[in-house]
């Protein structure tokens, strides 16, 4: 069987991008279509003799590094590059979308499951907060009329191509919510799964007084929230990772707040061993960070909306603050300050989690689409 593997964006490692990785290695010899390739920071995962590239404007190819895979630059190129990748020498086609790459054509000619994080959230239910962040600065009208523009433009596009995949794979229940609201489609949960890794050694039962966050630092992960609680507080945040929002928390972090950067994953791993609760602040469309969290022991404290309210379960592996506030959140953490989780029940809910269930499930449902139509 040949298969190929389709990311839209292989230029950061998210979320998205692991279970992409998990694709590729459960199929070695499938080439990798991407929308856009950052050799240099995912070169390890995806090594370039595999990838493939779609083909860009030359005026986007000159442009330097820092702004030639900003995908902000290319996001009314991205429909026609997916739709013009030509799939007909291969079996199956496997893809892992939050935008754009559901939307390639091959006519059930091979067949393609689609795996889908999300239909765009900044098409659909945070179209309007996005073009409040655009309009900001000196420029920020013109941009947000353009976004304006090209959003609408896009979302025409995204219900009309929702039909081409086979079938469809949510990687949550509210995905699996929003993909019917939005494309009005059928899909199957899978949940994207942690690796083994994650639960390796014993966990700890001494907690170290500090509240970690694990996350790409961007604005719709609300780390500002977390940053802003914690100050008032004055109690002691930690940061692992880097993003495009990394100037801006350095402005609010308060001399409590701690930002590390990159962290290798035996880094990760301690420090979630270590923290007192990981702090998941914005809502996301599933999230593996308090999955990881709980497989090292950590309970967490989440934004009480999304995917969080299917992993964390109040009281027995970690909290909710209610409203989308740094002061629901303050006054969660305040609340729970002298709670204590059982490290044990965080990891042995984190358990049905893991890659093998996940490999599984993915085979299986391969199975079922190839068998559509015979």
């Amino acid at each position: 069987m040949k298969v190929a593997i389709v990311h839209e964006l292989l230029t950061r490692r998210g979320g998205a991008e692991r279970v992409a990785r998990i694709f590729a290695e459960m199929f070695p010899e499938a080439p990798v279509y991407t929308l856009l390739y950052n050799e240099q920071r995912l070169g390890e995962w995806f090594p370039p003799e595999r990838v493939r590239p779609a083909k860009m404007p030359s005026a986007f190819r000159l442009l330097p590094s820092a702004y030639r895979f900003n995908h902000h630059l290319y996001l009314s190129q991205f429909p026609a590059a997916a739709e013009a990748w030509d799939f007909r020498e291969f079996d199956l086609v496997l893809s892992s979308s939050s935008a754009f790459v559901h939307g390639i054509i091959t006519n059930s000619a091979p067949k393609h499951l689609c795996y889908v994080h999300s239909p765009a959230r900044y098409l659909w239910d945070a179209t309007q907060e996005v073009l409040e962040r655009a309009g900001k600065g000196p420029l920020g009208l013109l941009k947000q009329q353009w976004l304006e523009r090209t959003f609408h433009t896009l979302r025409m596009w995204d219900a009309e191509v929702a039909a081409r995949p086979d079938a469809l794979l949510a990687n949550s229940r509210e995905v699996q919510r929003r993909i019917e609201l939005y494309w009005r489609r059928e899909s199957t949960v899978v949940y994207p799964p942690i690796e083994d890794f994650w639960l390796e050694g014993d966990v700890r039962k001494e907690k170290d007084d500090f509240y970690l966050i694990v996350s790409t630092l961007t604005p719709y992960k609300s780390i500002d929230r977390a940053i802003e609680a914690c100050n008032r507080l004055q109690v002691p945040l930690k940061i692992a990772g880097e993003g495009p929002d990394i100037r801006r928390l350095r402005k609010l972090a308060g001399s409590t707040t701690e930002l590390l950067g990159y962290q290798s994953n035996e880094d990760v791993r301690t420090l979630y061993k270590r923290a007192k609760a990981v702090l998941f602040p914005g809502q996301d469309d599933f999230g593996l960070v308090p999955v990881e969290a709980m497989a090292c022991g950590a309970p967490v404290i989440a934004f009480k909306k999304g995917g969080a309210l299917e992993t964390v379960h109040e009281g027995e592996t970690g909290f909710f603050f209610n409203e989308p506030t740094a002061e629901s959140l303050e006054a969660t953490i305040h609340q729970t300050r002298t709670m204590k989780v059982d490290p044990e029940r965080c990891r042995s809910f984190a358990q049905q989690f893991s890659r093998k269930r996940f490999e599984e499930v993915i085979r299986r449902e391969i199975e079922e689409v190839l068998g559509q139509g015979n």
